[in-house]
């Protein structure tokens, strides 16, 4: 039996006993393993934006508190099966140029780590469904900009931000490799690039990682 596991960026060193159930015809399977974490020091950015994207005015607050409502409201329902019946895609063709877990300093003030990875691709360029699922964003957010959400089932979402497009709408039924919009410079950015942040139960995990363990063997 396999199982994915989501290990959080800012899980804490040590050992974890995992239980898995499995609920097969002849009644439930219980595997339990031990999970070590290790420490990992993450390198560190450092970005110019906009200065109402780093301390937002507040003519911004409710909009930023309601973005966030939606957001936990999205997360926290996800159907208990797998939506997706293929092999993970990558979203755009151009590599990744910022890595997963550094540490960001826009304007000189520390914030949050990168949760997720940047794609280094022009303007305009088609962005793919990683896999298959449902769309349960397609919004412009006040951080991210123009944002797609899928679920993928069993607690597990893509966020694809920045989009100068949006070509779906929630409530649609997407597949792997399904164009959902365009690159764009939408948000908090310096310029024009893909930013896809993967999350498993709640956990951030690396989405380059991710596609290297259910994408398609080279």
């Amino acid at each position: 039996m396999n199982a994915l596991v989501g290990i959080d960026l800012d899980q804490k060193p040590a050992s974890y006993v995992a239980t898995i159930e499995a609920r097969l015809p002849s009644g439930t399977l219980r595997v339990t393993r031990t999970i070590v974490v290790k420490p990992k020091i993450f390198p560190t950015r450092t970005l110019t934006v906009s200065p109402d994207f780093v301390n937002p005015p507040e003519s911004e607050r409710l909009r930023i508190e309601r973005d966030s409502a939606f957001l936990r409201g999205i997360f926290a329902a996800s159907p208990p099966r797998r939506l997706w019946t293929r092999a993970f895609v990558p979203p755009v063709p151009d590599p990744a140029n910022s890595r997963f877990g550094t540490r960001s300093i826009f304007n000189g003030e520390r914030r949050n780590p990168h949760g997720g990875a940047d794609f280094a691709s022009p303007l305009g360029r088609p962005v793919k469904a990683p896999a298959g699922g449902r769309i349960v964003g397609a919004r412009e957010l006040f951080f991210t900009g123009n944002v797609v959400i899928i679920d993928h089932g069993l607690g597990m979402f893509s966020l694809l931000a920045h989009l100068s497009r949006i070509d779906v709408k929630e409530g649609d039924e997407v597949q792997g490799g399904e164009v959902v919009g365009l690159v764009g410079a939408t948000g908090r950015v310096t310029g024009a690039h893909l930013h896809w942040a993967l999350t498993i139960s709640g956990a951030r995990i690396d989405p380059v990682s991710a596609l290297a363990l259910l994408g398609k063997p080279d």
